[in-house]
């Protein structure tokens, strides 16, 4: 049994609609021959790849926000325990673990939509219909990630706005005229973050349906990262040092806004903790900072790929804790 697709019907608060102004330079390309075999078979992996959100996903599975999570059966992955120095009670923590629950998926929602919006942009600016292809098939899987994390977030009854983080970070590629930049900010980083936290976080959730969802989404996410690889690599080869130093900031920039994203500041103030006392423990927390870390494994493996991480860069990830100064010795 599914539920009738439909849209959260709840309020996200009084900025509900974010409308950014820019120019872009739309882009034709008469030749029709394929120019990167890789990326057409991408392609066509993508359309055998479709799944349907309301046909494809058990709904079935019951779920009320705030109850009792069971020991035996529904505590599951890092959030299976509270830690020690934690800066809520233990009778507080199955609150904790749902308020996060719903700030994550709520998360996933933004920055689906973002990603919606963003590919949509690279159909039209990037130079090689091959590029064009496969960013137009993106853009279908991203309307389906938003169908199903839409009805997910109605199904939960609970919500977060966007993370202001998020917001900026979403701002900034959409505004963007230049489209490899595009690229490095939704295919390297916004999607390479998301699908390290649907196998690494959400893959492992109390909740058997959102485990369905992140299982499908992740299949698409990894296609996603690797056309950005693909489409980019060899790129900056020929960039000159003006150039790449423009895409290092870039870089830092979006590195700074998605670790931002880990501080849980909204979190905090709906549980009822000090935002600064919350803060410092997400930012000191050892197990907080090697989840950051594992994160951002796939985007420093990506940036490497492509040349982009440049010991600037290098050093940008290990003052913000997202790389161990060690990892690249």
């Amino acid at each position: 049994m599914s539920p009738v697709a439909s849209s959260p019907s709840q309020d996200f608060g009084p900025d509900r609609i974010l409308a950014v102004k820019s120019s872009i330079t739309t882009r034709f390309d008469w030749d029709y021959s394929t120019k990167s075999p890789k990326l057409r078979a991408l392609y066509e992996k993508g359309k055998a790849a479709q799944w349907n959100a309301v046909t494809d996903i058990d709904w079935t599975p019951q779920m009320q926000f705030g109850a009792p999570l069971r020991p035996t059966t529904e505590l599951r992955g890092s959030h299976a325990r509270r830690p020690a120095g934690f800066p809520l009670p233990e009778d507080m923590w199955d609150m904790y673990r749902w308020e996060y629950h719903s700030w994550m998926t709520s998360q996933f929602l933004h920055g689906e939509q973002g990603a919606l919006l963003a590919t949509a942009r690279l159909v039209e600016t990037v130079p090689d219909l091959d590029d064009k292809f496969y960013a137009a098939s993106q853009v279908v899987d991203e309307a389906r990630h938003v169908e199903a994390f839409s009805m997910y977030v109605e199904r939960l009854g609970h919500h977060y706005p966007i993370n202001p983080a998020l917001r900026s970070m979403l701002s900034n590629v959409v505004t963007e005229d230049r489209w490899d930049i595009i690229y490095l900010g939704m295919q390297i980083i916004v999607e390479g973050l998301a699908l390290a936290v649907f196998r690494l976080g959400h893959a492992t959730s109390f909740d058997p349906v959102i485990r369905q969802i992140t299982d499908l989404v992740a299949r698409d996410e990894a296609r996603h990262v690797a056309f950005g690889v693909l489409a980019l690599q060899g790129l900056y080869d020929d960039l000159t040092s003006r150039e790449i130093a423009d895409r290092e900031e870039f870089i830092k920039e979006a590195a700074l806004l998605m670790s931002r994203r880990f501080r849980l500041e909204e979190i905090w103030e709906r549980v009822g903790v000090a935002p600064a006392v919350g803060v410092e423990y997400a930012l000191t927390d050892p197990v907080m900072r090697d989840f950051r870390r594992l994160m951002f494994a796939k985007i420093v493996s990506a940036l490497a790929r492509l040349g982009l991480l440049t010991e600037g860069v290098r050093r940008h990830l290990e003052e913000l804790a997202l790389m161990l100064p060690s990892a690249h010795r």
